[in-house]
């Protein structure tokens, strides 16, 4: 029992004891290190919500036959659609989006043929680390968004108390924000429950499928990225961004996150991967933990 207690200690204590300000000096590959506050931009925000659109665009579109239900409730965004290829056979022809059948291409396979690269869970290379995000296909360019975490955002003053207790999932942005990105126990019903406060009759504002193994949107794997150590430099960085108001609404169902409280005014706070150098096939993942501003 007591080594139990310690290993979760352990796990645990990053995240919110002061412990991590006074060994610093010991840990400093592992530091996610903010000149300023607001400002740890490895790429720009337009590249970041470049990428979103791009990808999400292409898993709508793969989808577009289950999507019709929706676009007949939204005339003017049908109509963006109605031409549109929706997917690409063998030979490299298209189907058209007015055409009645459609090839249906997995999330995965829809992340390769739209950035180059598709990632996945896999047991991690380092020992006791768990699961871990590798490469699985093609390459990843340096400064290219990789990933997303997912999960419920909170304000700094908002309760969390219960869900953080034995919670290594639990991220903290630069401002207090932080995004709980445990897909089981309280952290879970919590997703759920504020997924469905927001769901606007058909029209879902967030994705539920990174919960379960098969996620719509393969980027949202984040918290499964291991911390850098001694052997294994950071190869990717965080990035905060916010999304704004005009994201499309048929996008929308693709993002893994959503704000624990309905009142809150200010934009959707995400946070996404990027990578700080090319990063091969077969490799995996690491990142640094800690956020220190200067």
């Amino acid at each position: 029992m007591l080594a139990a207690l310690r290993r979760r200690w352990e796990a645990y204590k990053y995240r919110f004891v002061p412990w991590v300000a006074l060994n610093l000096r010991h840990k400093r590959r592992t530091v996610r290190f903010v000149p300023e506050e607001s400002k740890d931009k490895t790429i720009s925000n337009e590249d970041v919500l470049q990428t979103l659109l791009e990808t999400f665009k292409a898993l709508f579109v793969n989808d577009l036959t289950r999507q019709m239900p929706l676009l007949s409730l939204l005339p003017e965004v049908q109509s963006k659609y109605l031409e549109v290829p929706i997917a690409t056979n063998c030979c490299g022809c298209f189907r058209l989006g007015n055409q009645q059948s459609q090839t249906t291409f997995h999330a995965e396979d829809v992340l390769f043929n739209t950035l180059g690269f598709s990632i996945a869970r896999r047991l991690s290379s380092l020992v006791s680390a768990g699961t871990g995000v590798f490469v699985t296909r093609g390459f990843v360019p340096e400064r290219t968004v990789v990933a997303m975490y997912p999960g419920t955002v909170y304000e700094n003053y908002e309760p969390i108390f219960f869900q953080s207790i034995g919670n290594p999932f639990i991220f903290r942005c630069i401002d207090g924000v932080l995004i709980d990105g445990n897909d089981k126990g309280i952290s879970k019903a919590v997703y759920r429950s504020c997924s469905k406060r927001d769901q606007l009759g058909p029209l879902k504002m967030n994705d539920v499928s990174w919960l379960v193994a098969a996620a719509q949107n393969p980027l949202a794997v984040g918290q499964y990225v291991n911390n850098c150590s001694a052997d294994k430099a950071a190869n990717v960085c965080y990035q905060e961004f916010d999304i704004p108001e005009c994201f499309p609404i048929e996008f929308r169902q693709y993002l893994p996150n959503i704000s624990y409280s309905h009142e809150i005014q200010r934009p959707l706070r995400i946070v996404v991967l990027v990578a700080l150098r090319d990063i091969g096939l077969g490799e995996e993942l690491f990142s640094n933990y800690y956020t220190i501003i200067s």
